[in-house]
């Protein structure tokens, strides 16, 4: 009897917890009545806006995944002085308010190495290569954290048998530890990207938030509700939704594969 009010209980909360997450999820659809998104076929700020967020996302995790391959794979396989300080320090912009990251790269990149940065052409603040640093700084720890995952749960002894068969060590994370690794690296780069699609706070502190230079799908959401253009910014919220549920489809397929491959080689 006690098992069974204790499992009413459990998936009574539970479902009221799901009934929730739909009801905030599809209201917009609901209130709109699925008119939002025949409004953006031919609206010149959604492409715009579109378009930057795909082309600063992607280039900003191209670029963290070439950090953040190496960084995992030192925190996953060496041990070190400090390592754990050295840790923390990449997981630190996860836990941090978006806001304070996008004010400690205003003022680095800004006050502080402006005027040299401007001299190699280089301009952050209020400009599009803003939002590339911006998402780059929020995202790559994502991309790292899952990097390290799947490096560490590799065996070293395949690494090792390599190369007494005389792979050099480049050989070796190319051939061996990338291929065995690739699921997490696949889920880290998916997770990070959406997660510098979805990227506000750091962006809108210093990239700024105007319209057709530095619009962002985000930025381009909050600016149309202050201007009251609801309609608009519910449309660009489906968007998200949609986008981000299939980027959600994508990682819970490949830690799948991952979790099923660690437990062959255990049960090996």
């Amino acid at each position: 009897m006690k098992y069974n009010l204790f499992k009413i209980l459990v998936f009574s909360v539970f479902t009221i917890f799901i009934i929730f997450l739909l009801s905030v999820l599809f209201t917009p659809i609901i209130y709109n009545k699925g008119q939002a998104l025949l409004s953006i076929i031919h609206n010149k700020e959604v492409f715009f806006a579109l378009s930057l967020s795909l082309i600063t996302s992607l280039i900003s995790i191209t670029i963290a995944t070439i950090i953040g391959l190496p960084v995992a794979y030192v925190l996953a396989r060496y041990d070190f002085k400090g390592k754990r300080l050295f840790d923390v320090l990449v997981d630190l912009p996860i836990i941090l308010p978006p806001l304070v990251t996008g004010m400690s790269l205003l003022i680095l990149l800004g006050p502080v190495l402006g005027n040299w940065l401007g001299k190699l052409g280089l301009n952050f603040v209020f400009t599009p290569l803003g939002i590339i640093m911006a998402q780059l700084v929020v995202a790559a720890p994502f991309a790292i954290r899952s990097f390290k995952t799947a490096f560490a749960g590799i065996d070293p002894t395949f690494e090792k048998a390599a190369m007494t068969l005389g792979d050099h060590h480049f050989m070796v994370f190319r051939r061996i530890t990338l291929p065995l690794a690739k699921n997490g690296i696949i889920t880290g780069i998916t997770m990070a990207w959406a997660r510098a699609v979805g990227e506000f706070g750091a962006t809108v502190m210093l990239a700024g938030a105007t319209r057709f230079k530095t619009e962002t799908l985000p930025i381009a959401i909050y600016l149309n509700i202050a201007t009251g253009n609801i309609d608009l910014a519910i449309a660009i919220a489906l968007i998200m939704i949609i986008f981000s549920i299939i980027v959600l489809t994508v990682i819970k397929i490949f830690d799948k594969d991952l979790y099923n491959y660690y437990e062959k080689e255990r049960g090996d």
